[in-house]
């Protein structure tokens, strides 16, 4: 579906064992590789034997899309899945290894953007003791995973929990006075976006009530883009196929402006 409405992308790539190293454990990658029939990891996971390569080549895309400043189209989404599991719909947490790819390649600081309708558990996670790399985070509080309040805060752990209810106007100043300044203070050489699309005000999924339109995600696109010399972006939520499309193309526009 995504592919058809931007068929000019370029495929990607498997990430190798060591990629994903860097950021999970061989327990979980093994794992992983062993699922040979449909199998419920969690409540929310259900994995079955091809989603070790989805999710190689899903982490593998990211890497490229961090290299080169694209963005990467990938299912299964990454940023719940933490060091050492797969959770909520995700296997491996693509932009946490795109981040450690950059690292191993000589990037210093790298922040991490985030507005997903549901918090990145797993990316806070994965740098939460790691000052090199800055996680920030738009969210609706109170549904899935249940993580993410304003007690969950470091220097370099930004949390923004919202209320339900609220639509371009108020994302763009939680934006402009939470996550724009704590990133520029910390001066990234690149951004990374953990793209989601489900707080889409055509999305109708349990618990998220949220009203952003394509116009609000390319404002928030058009300003992560501004907060760094690079920028890319990494797909994760999103799942109404009538407008999914319609939002990614809005963001596209905003990282490019």
């Amino acid at each position: 579906m995504l592919l058809d409405a931007f068929p000019h992308f370029v495929e990607g790539r498997r990430a190798t064992a060591d990629e994903v190293l860097r950021v999970h454990t061989p327990a979980l990658l093994e794992f992983l590789r062993s699922i040979d029939r449909p199998t419920q990891i969690e409540l929310n996971t259900i994995a079955s034997e091809t989603s070790y390569d989805a999710a190689l080549l899903a982490a593998g895309t990211a890497i490229e899309a961090a290299r080169g400043g694209g963005f990467a189209l990938v299912r299964p989404p990454g940023h719940h899945a933490v060091p050492d599991a797969a959770y909520g719909f995700c296997l491996l947490n693509n932009v946490a290894i795109a981040a450690r790819a950059l690292q191993a390649e000589g990037a210093g600081r790298i922040a991490i953007v985030d507005f997903d309708v549901h918090h990145g558990n797993g990316t806070q996670d994965a740098f939460w003791d790691d000052d090199s790399v800055l996680y920030a985070s738009l969210h609706q509080f109170g549904i899935f995973p249940g993580s993410g309040d304003r007690d969950e805060q470091r220097a370099t752990t930004i949390n923004v929990p919202l209320p339900g209810g609220l639509g371009d106007a108020e994302w763009l100043e939680a934006f402009d006075t939470e996550v724009a300044p704590a990133v520029k203070r910390f001066a990234p050489e690149v951004v990374l976006v953990s793209a989601g699309f489900d707080a889409h005000e055509r999305e109708d999924l349990y618990l998220v009530d949220q009203r952003v339109t394509d116009g609000g995600f390319r404002e928030l696109a058009r300003r992560c883009a501004a907060l760094a010399p690079r920028v890319a972006a990494v797909l994760e939520g999103g799942y109404s196929l009538d407008a999914l499309p319609g939002a990614v193309g809005a963001a596209l526009e905003g990282f490019t402006a």
